[in-house]
């Protein structure tokens, strides 16, 4: 919760000046304290289906331990789903006729896994497009993860996201380049992301698209970007969200996927992730996996838990400090109406009254 300037003190104009929130009293008491209602439209393929959906639920709930948050899962009707899925979306998730009979104040959007080189010819796409736009003129702001950033991107400001021609995938550290923004604001100015993707915007696309670039990492490339207006849209590149484990888990599944023979190369370590032990065992791993193959034998079992308490994590609490702050601007703008973007006096392209 923000600070209250009630008197004049310049401490105060110094702290907003470094970019942190301020209230003047009149705004303070013109705010109603309520609970904030957040959408989640999860795209993810079923196997993700839940692990993502918990990754967002716990970064958003340990994101600020005051405020009361309704997180409202949804999906798109056009996403093809087995049956177990089907059964979870229908018996906990909201029909999108209803999020948006209600409203929401703020709107996350997951990533997807793509079945077509164009993402124009994925069957979320114009769904996606439809959200997108009701959530522009309805939501106070919305975050948009990975592939939805690329998708979103493509939408909205014709920038096609451009093949890398191979997967980054790991763990990259990274560099605030904007440490005035309400975003960044006292968050790690140098801090760690995962990433997993074969393809990427460019800072350049960014910045030809008028986007403002807030982190970004010399290898791993931009991460945290905003739109114009300094807050309506806010895109990830990268998996703040993701669990100390996920990479754990997708390496495992890159392996198996292997030892099925269902890819010809036997998958590279994620770059940044496991330490010498963890590698000396994994390779160990490799190397009977290799032979078992090769025989015909019984293959051996993964090694999950000989590594999953010993894998770091050096990300989480900067994502939830960006995520604490993404909520804390929400709250401090958006409309007691959650039907509603923004109160009364909020100036829509520049909703957090920066300075240009």
């Amino acid at each position: 919760m923000p600070l209250v300037s009630h008197n004049n003190l310049p401490t105060f104009d110094r702290l907003r000046n470094a970019g942190q929130t301020v209230l003047e009293p009149d705004r303070a008491k013109h705010q109603d304290i309520r609970e904030l209602h957040i959408g989640l439209l999860n795209m993810m393929p079923d196997g993700a289906l839940e692990p993502t959906e918990r990754q967002f639920f716990q970064l958003v709930g340990e994101s600020n331990p005051i405020a009361q948050f309704y997180v409202h899962p949804f999906t798109l009707d056009e996403l093809p789903r087995g049956e177990k899925a089907r059964k979870h979306i229908e018996q906990f998730y909201d029909p999108l006729e209803k999020i948006q009979e209600e409203g929401l104040d703020a709107l996350i959007i997951t990533g997807a896994t793509p079945i077509h080189p164009n993402l124009s010819d994925e069957p979320f796409w114009e769904p996606l497009e439809r959200v997108v736009e009701w959530a522009y003129n309805n939501v106070t702001s919305t975050l948009c993860s990975c592939l939805a950033t690329h998708a979103v991107l493509e939408a909205r400001h014709a920038t096609k996201r451009r093949p890398l021609g191979y997967k980054r995938w790991g763990v990259f550290p990274h560099r605030v380049v904007n440490r005035h923004h309400p975003l960044t604001n006292d968050v790690n100015t140098r801090f760690d992301v995962p990433h997993s993707r074969f393809n990427e915007i460019s800072r350049q696309q960014f910045e030809d698209a008028g986007l403002h670039i807030l982190a970004e990492s010399e290898e791993a490339g931009v991460h945290l970007a905003v739109s114009q207006d300094g807050f309506r849209m806010v895109y990830f590149q990268g998996h703040p969200e993701y669990e100390t484990i996920s990479l754990l888990k997708e390496y495992k599944r890159e392996v198996l996927v292997y030892a099925a023979g269902k890819r010809d190369s036997y998958p590279p370590f994620p770059d940044n992730y496991f330490m010498a032990r963890e590698r000396a065992i994994l390779d160990e791993y490799q190397l009977n996996l290799e032979r078992s193959l090769a025989d015909g034998t019984e293959p051996p079992e993964f090694p999950e838990g000989l590594i999953a308490h010993e894998v770091d994590n050096t990300w989480h609490d900067t994502a939830e400090g960006i995520v604490g702050n993404w909520m804390g601007l929400v709250y401090q703008i958006t409309n007691s109406d959650r039907r509603l973007p923004f109160m009364d006096g909020i100036d829509p392209g520049n909703p957090l009254n920066l300075k240009r």
